[in-house]
Formats: C-alpha cells, sequence, structure tokens
C-alpha cells in the first residue's frame, strides 16, 4: 500500500510539472506574437486630406516669392548746409512739380556768410573799376607826353628843312644848321619811344586789370554760392512725383547731408520680390515673370538679382511689362511668380507641404480602391511652385496624400474613410 501511493504521488508531481512548463511555454508564444503584431492603422477623414495624381506630360518650373512694389526712381532730397527746420508745407502722398517747396529751414549764420559775400563782391568790383580808371588816366597821360613830344618833333623837323634851304642861300650859318639837324633827330628818337611806351602801357593795361578780374570772378563765385545755399533753405521738390517720405519733424536741427526727404514717381513702380536662397539659385536675368497686386495680375522679367543673401532670402527686381491695375501704389505687397523652365516631358504631380528640389520624402499613396494609404518612398527632382518633378518611387497614374500626415509618422499604412 505505502508504495502505491508514493508513485501518485510521482504522478501527479510530473503532473504539475507538464502543466506548469506548458503554461510557460504558452505565455512564452502569446509575448512573442503580441510583439510581432503590427499596431492596427489609424482612420482618417477623407475631408481633412489633400489628394493628387502623378501625371506625365510638359511642366513649368516655377519660383515665388513675396515683396513689394517700389518706384523704379527716387530722388532722395538732402540738406545742402545746416539749419533748423522751420516749417512743413506738405505731408507725404501729396503730388508735386520741381519747384514745389515742401520744408523751409533757416540758418543765422548762412545768412550773415552770404551778406559779407556780397559786400566783398561789391567790394572788389569797385576795386576793379578803380583800378581800371586809374590805368586809363595813366595811359591818356602818356599819350599827351607822347603827342607832346610829336608835336615838338614835327617841329624841330620844319625848323630844319627851313634851315637847310637857306643854308643853300647862304643866309645861314652852318652852325645852326647842324644844330637843328642833331635837335630833330634826337626829337625823333623821342618820339619813337613816347609812341612805343604809350602801345606798350596800353597792352599792359589787360594783364593788370586780369588780376583785378580774377579777384571779382572769386568773390562773384563765392557769393553765387552762399546765395544758392541761402536760397536752398526753401527745400524744392527737384522732380514732379509723389512726396514718399518726410524726414524730419519742425523744430529739428539737421547737419549737411541729413535726408530731408523723397520724391518718387507712382506710375513707374517695379516689384522687389524675396526669394528663398535655396530657390534663387535657377533665376537669371531676363527670365519672364508675372506679379500678382491682389487687384490684377502684372507681367513683367527679372532685371535684377541681389548677389547678397539676407536672412536666407534674396533680392528679385522684376520690371513690370503691362500697365498698372488701380491701387498700385508704392508699398503695396504683391506676390510674384518666376518662370525658370519648361520640361516638355516630366513625371510630376502637386507640391507636397515637404517637397523640396533634389530631396527624397514619404508620400501615402492610396491603395485598395481609394480605402486605404500606404507610406512609400519617393525621390524628387525639380521643384516648382505648385507641382515636384517625380524621378523614383512613383507611376503615372498613382494618387498620393499632398497634404501634412506628420500626424501618422509612426504608422506606414492609415485607413481612409
Amino acid at each position: 500500500m505505502d508504495i502505491a501511493r508514493s508513485d501518485e504521488k510521482k504522478r501527479q508531481r510530473r503532473r504539475r510539472y507538464i502543466y506548469l512548463g506548458v503554461s510557460l511555454l504558452l505565455v512564452l508564444f502569446a509575448s512573442v506574437a503580441l510583439t510581432r503584431l503590427k499596431p492596427a492603422a489609424p482612420a482618417v477623414d477623407r475631408s481633412t486630406i489633400w489628394t493628387d495624381t502623378v501625371k506625365r506630360g510638359p511642366m513649368l518650373l516655377n519660383v515665388r516669392g513675396l515683396g513689394t512694389l517700389v518706384p523704379e526712381t527716387v530722388r532722395v532730397i538732402s540738406a545742402t548746409t545746416g539749419g533748423r527746420v522751420d516749417k512743413t508745407y506738405l505731408l507725404p502722398g501729396t503730388s508735386v512739380t520741381a519747384q514745389t517747396v515742401i520744408l523751409d529751414l533757416s540758418n543765422p549764420q548762412l545768412q550773415q556768410e552770404t551778406l559779407d559775400a556780397y559786400y566783398q563782391l561789391r567790394g572788389a568790383e569797385a576795386g576793379y573799376e578803380k583800378t581800371k580808371a586809374e590805368l586809363q588816366n595813366q595811359l591818356m597821360d602818356k599819350r599827351t607826353q607822347a603827342a607832346a613830344i610829336s608835336s615838338q618833333y614835327r617841329t624841330a623837323e620844319m625848323e630844319n628843312e627851313a634851315f637847310q634851304r637857306l643854308a643853300q642861300l647862304g643866309l645861314k650859318a652852318d652852325l645852326d644848321v647842324k644844330t637843328a639837324a642833331v635837335r630833330a633827330e634826337e626829337l625823333a628818337k623821342q618820339n619813337e619811344l613816347a609812341k612805343e611806351e604809350v602801345n606798350t602801357f596800353a597792352s599792359s593795361i589787360d594783364s593788370q586789370l586780369a588780376v583785378q578780374q580774377a579777384n571779382v570772378d572769386q568773390k562773384r563765385a563765392f557769393y553765387a554760392l552762399r546765395k544758392s545755399q541761402l536760397e536752398q533753405l526753401h527745400v524744392r521738390a527737384g522732380t514732379a512725383g509723389v512726396l514718399q517720405a518726410l524726414g524730419v519733424d519742425v523744430g529739428r536741427e539737421v547737419t549737411q547731408g541729413t535726408v530731408l526727404a523723397r520724391v518718387a514717381q507712382p506710375t513707374q513702380l517695379k516689384a522687389e520680390l524675396k526669394v528663398a536662397e535655396t530657390e534663387a539659385k535657377d533665376i537669371a536675368v531676363g527670365q519672364k515673370a508675372s506679379i500678382d497686386t491682389h487687384n490684377g495680375t502684372i507681367p513683367g522679367h527679372v532685371a535684377r538679382i541681389d548677389p547678397s543673401v539676407v536672412d536666407g532670402t534674396r533680392a528679385v527686381d522684376i520690371k513690370l511689362d503691362g500697365s498698372l491695375p488701380q491701387g498700385a501704389v508704392p508699398d503695396l505687397s504683391v506676390e510674384g511668380t518666376i518662370e525658370i523652365e519648361r520640361l516638355s516631358d516630366a513625371l510630376y504631380v502637386g507640391r507636397p507641404v515637404r517637397g523640396d528640389s533634389d530631396t527624397s520624402i514619404s508620400l501615402f499613396k492610396i491603395v485598395d480602391d481609394g480605402k486605404q494609404a500606404v507610406r512609400d518612398s519617393v525621390e524628387i527632382g525639380h521643384a516648382s511652385v505648385n507641382s515636384v518633378e517625380i524621378r523614383r518611387g512613383l507611376q503615372a497614374g498613382d494618387q498620393v496624400i499632398l497634404s501634412d500626415m506628420s500626424a501618422w509618422d509612426g504608422y506606414d499604412r492609415v485607413e481612409l474613410r
């Protein structure tokens, strides 16, 4: 009896071990199976996504930038001299002509310097006239002296001729004849010297007056400069257009070179766009463009590309080839599209949220008759404003989700409802 109970206990213990082992194996298998199970595909509402179909055909490559309309020609009005702003007459936005006075400056020191320059000019002119009169008087004196010598010479010559005739008749002594001849000869030399002296002095008058005239011209130029600066205290527009900005207030002291105002031509505008540096590399001067003013579209072309990068963008100037729509004014916000290239045969689709050129991204491709979407790796070539070129990963006719799917980054498949 004792032997039978011992065998029975061993069998019961063995069965418990077997059950325990089987239970452990089942738990292990269940754990492995659970870890290998894929998470259930989340549901996505169709109304919240944006889809497009892959196509093959011609594709337009373009880039877009935001910017403003700016005048092609802006006249910057600067202070030609220092002064204080006494009065302003206009506000920005007012139409002006070249002679329109925008503001007045005052400069008492300049007024005094202008008055001093005027009197210096008057003094120089008076000195010129005085010197001229003195030289003319001296010339008259020399001419009078020369005339007197000439008269004496003619008298001596007639006397010499008379003595010569009388000597031939024996009525005049030889000594008197020789004396008359010597006197006539000496007066002839004095007459020639007097004439030369008159001519030399007359020709020297111009050179002597030239010194005085140079002084007068210097004083006149200095006075003209001061007078011009004084007149420019009445700051004028200098050109027809619209007063774009007034940079000073009444009472402010300004120095020479301070920008006082800007005048622009409101009918001669260009678009200045800011384009991301990654997209601006293919832009070239002359490419076609269109500018959207939100009240009409204007055709244009690329006129200039800023060589420097500022805050991740490059400035691109678009010259407008069409007429401006109503409401187009300087500083108006606009959107511009620049045409880079036309691909004759390309595989392309609408531009996804994350779709830069020459990158690889993942897109959800719609399958199973539109009931599901699976993640697929896609290589993008050229990127345009509204479309991208597909190099690898999709075929014509595939339908993909272009909207932001970052909320489902942890899933490779979603249900579409």
